[in-house]
């Protein structure tokens, strides 16, 4: 129990680089309210080690031996279900089909391995809570690079023209204040559009969304 009273948020950090697993070990293990459970060094290790310890959020490099951190990361979401832990990506370059495909798998954002410390441990208590860690900008920029090579996603359902206006909106990266605030109506009403949005399209949380809405030609990469 930390100072509060409450469970500290259980993280495993999954790293082929021993010095990047201290380094992050060392920033969160450091902070109030977060407790570091777990490494690992692979892919096959981190689906061991999460279905082992049951973390809350898992770090996850992308590129590893024996299996990749995208496979790591389907395999844990498809298998765990809603025990499955938030899985962060964290990577040496954002612009790189690697954090597409964890995107597309699941992740639910992604990370720079530069970060500042602050900004690593803002992360992982933003999808500790349900989440999703977006850079508008990065996540265009990937979309018109690696969507068009997965054409055809379809959205599978018809969106009314409120939720239609939500998704766009969450495809250029607004919170849900911001959306409440650019269509003029409350928050709690923007919340309902969006749980309404996310079922229909069958996808996990907003990252998925916005990756169907991309893959779709719902939402073309460019400038808002």
């Amino acid at each position: 129990m930390n100072d509060t009273g409450t469970a500290p948020l259980r993280i495993v950090v999954a790293d082929d680089e021993m010095l990047v697993r201290t380094a992050l070990r060392a920033i969160l293990g450091a902070q109030d309210g977060m407790e570091v459970t777990g490494e690992a060094a692979t892919g096959a290790e981190a689906v061991s080690t999460v279905r082992a310890l049951r973390p809350d959020v898992v770090l996850m490099d992308v590129r590893m031996p024996e299996l990749d951190g995208i496979r790591a990361t389907e395999h844990l979401l498809e298998t765990m279900g809603e025990d499955a832990p938030r899985i962060l990506v964290v990577t040496t370059f954002e612009n790189d089909s690697y954090v597409y495909d964890a995107l597309r798998a699941g992740a639910a954002g992604f990370l720079l391995k530069r970060s500042a410390a602050e900004e690593l441990v803002a992360a992982v208590r933003l999808v500790a809570r349900g989440d999703c860690l977006l850079f508008p900008a990065a996540v265009r920029s990937l979309a018109a690079r690696y969507a068009p090579h997965h054409r055809g996603r379809s959205l599978r359902t018809r969106l009314t023209g409120r939720e239609a206006q939500v998704l766009r909106l969450m495809a250029h990266g607004l919170t849900n204040a911001e959306i409440a605030d650019r269509m003029a109506v409350g928050a709690a009403t923007v919340k309902t559009h969006v749980a309404a949005v996310l079922a229909k399209l069958g996808a996990r949380d907003r990252t998925q969304a916005v990756i169907t809405a991309y893959e779709s030609g719902f939402v073309t990469p460019g400038p808002h």
